[in-house]
């Protein structure tokens, strides 16, 4: 494998020190890169060098040839299962995925697609990941939680559209829910009294598409540290659903293939600054078995129309892909890991 590194938060962390999948190290001491991915198996890799930086080199080759874990019609049966699902009370709402896969030349660098992804795509959660059994490029949008001492915060997204005009009231009732949820998992190891909502439904516009974004704030309850926060809020419940745990049996009835690192966390722990910033693994491609994935998701209500929906999933997807089809051989100007 060539050197490990990470590029996340305008850091590049080199020199790779220890590999854990014990999320108390993220309480220990040193700066961590974190994979969790949504099904729970959890990487953080502790590096020894740690400095500002642009994305790093590598080379790249465009990737086409998309195939799909769910196609249109089978997607659309999902969705119309959860809508009945809803209808008998199980959930109020859920977040349906597929996965996309295409063959990966082997002679790319997944360095070299996230420092094309940073240009093409530019995202405030980006990150560039090379770690053992681990290769992605995100260019999340969401923050997952991030802390700062005891203090944690969580923007779920929940309500997507080209533009501000096509945002649905059923958007809004669904960022709502997603919101209620995230107070309650934080409910669980915070402060009492200390949960707010800072922001509600706030629309953000990012490359190709617009966003409702919420912000939930909580102060921690003494002596929990990140992995009483991850087992209280881990999957991130903008990528589940709600009431969480029935939403995940149905998902896990319904889904035909892992997630993965897609939804997922993917982020920054300096254990030594009591700071960091974990996204939710979405916008994010990694390298398994010789091929190329990415996901792509929807989240589900009552009024959900099952084409609408299908066309959501599309619509995340599309920016990515083509960025991903280009070429990037010449990249003098980024910075070697």
């Amino acid at each position: 494998m060539r050197d490990a590194f990470a590029h996340v938060g305008g850091v590049l962390a080199t020199g790779l020190a220890d590999v854990t999948s014990d999320p108390a190290a993220l309480d220990s001491r040193g700066w961590w890169a974190v994979v969790a991915t949504y099904e729970g198996e959890i990487t953080c890799a502790r590096f020894r060098d740690v400095r500002p930086a642009k994305p790093v080199s590598g080379s790249w080759r465009g990737v086409t040839g998309w195939s799909t874990s769910m196609d249109q019609e089978t997607y659309m049966r999902g969705v119309r299962r959860i809508r009945a699902a809803i209808a008998d009370g199980i959930v109020y709402q859920a977040n349906l995925c597929r996965i996309l896969t295409a063959p990966l030349p082997g002679d790319v660098d997944l360095a070299g697609l996230g420092a094309l992804l940073e240009r093409g795509n530019p995202a405030p959660y980006a990150a560039t990941f090379r770690l053992p059994g681990i290769q992605l490029a995100s260019a999340s949008p969401e923050l997952y939680l991030s802390r700062d001492g005891d203090i944690v915060e969580s923007r779920p997204i929940k309500g997507t559209g080209r533009t501000k005009d096509d945002l649905l009231p059923k958007d809004r009732a669904e960022n709502v829910m997603i919101v209620d949820l995230v107070r309650n998992d934080l409910g669980r190891i915070a402060e009492i009294g200390s949960v707010a909502v800072l922001e509600l439904c706030v629309t953000e516009e990012h490359p190709g598409l617009v966003h409702l974004v919420s912000t939930v704030r909580a102060r921690l309850a003494q002596k929990a540290g990140w992995p009483e926060l991850l087992t209280a809020t881990f999957p991130p419940g903008s990528i589940t659903g709600a009431p969480k745990s029935s939403a995940l049996t149905l998902l896990n009835e319904l889904e035909p293939v892992p997630r993965g690192p897609y939804c997922g966390a993917i982020g920054w722990v300096d254990a030594d600054a009591g700071r960091g910033a974990l996204a939710v693994g979405i916008r994010t491609f990694w390298a398994e078995d010789g091929l190329l994935k990415f996901g792509t998701g929807a989240g589900i209500t009552w009024g959900s129309d099952p084409s609408r929906e299908w066309l959501e999933t599309e619509l995340k997807a599309a920016r990515l892909l083509e960025v991903v089809a280009g070429e990037d051989m010449d990249q003098r100007d980024a910075a070697g890991p």
